[in-house]
């Protein structure tokens, strides 16, 4: 169990430090399209395109990495009252019966509709630039698919008693301390 929880953990690094380097890419691509409109009076015809493309990337790619590391908004007022057994069982429960088999059927779809664009060789229909979209979807299936096994890990975990809710290991303070 723990071995496989440790590759799970790992995927979820890899996908964060990709969504890491996604927000330089990002930047970068701003960047440019403002100079290019405000300096040279050029606007170019892909920023829009690659900034909702980019930005929804880093979005998935970095879900399962801030599951993994606590860094995202846990409303617990009412099961922090019960015992931290109870909410180790409980959080393990959810994680495995409700959170991880939805995440997975999102990407199951998500993946399916990267295949059909793919195959068709689909371009973003409202755009001038008109971009193929099956990266763009391959990353979201990707990223959820990676985040439904991070809630597998997470389950694990919290059932074995490896990891306390109550606990401030792995919050975002910890988080900060990683890089």
């Amino acid at each position: 169990m723990i071995l496989i929880c440790r590759v799970i953990d790992g995927l979820s690094d890899l996908l964060g430090l990709a969504g890491r380097l996604v927000i330089f890419v990002l930047i970068i691509a701003m960047l440019y399209e403002v100079v290019a409109r405000y300096v040279f009076n050029a606007p170019t015809l892909w920023a829009f395109d690659i900034s909702y493309m980019l930005n929804g990337s880093v979005f998935l790619l970095g879900a399962a990495y801030a599951l993994r590391k606590d860094a995202h908004v846990r409303i617990d007022f009412l099961s922090q009252k019960l015992p931290v057994r109870f909410q180790q069982y409980l959080n393990g429960a959810i994680y495995l019966l409700v959170m991880a088999p939805l995440v997975l059927a999102f990407a199951w779809i998500a993946a399916k509709k990267a295949l059909k664009a793919f195959s068709t060789g689909e371009v973003e229909s409202v755009s001038p630039w008109a971009p193929l979209v099956w990266p763009f979807y391959g990353v979201i299936a990707l990223g959820l698919f990676v985040f439904s096994l991070q809630f597998i890990s997470e389950a694990l975990k919290y059932l074995s008693g490896h990891k306390r809710p109550d606990s401030s290991e792995g919050e975002l303070e910890g988080a900060e301390s990683d890089q």
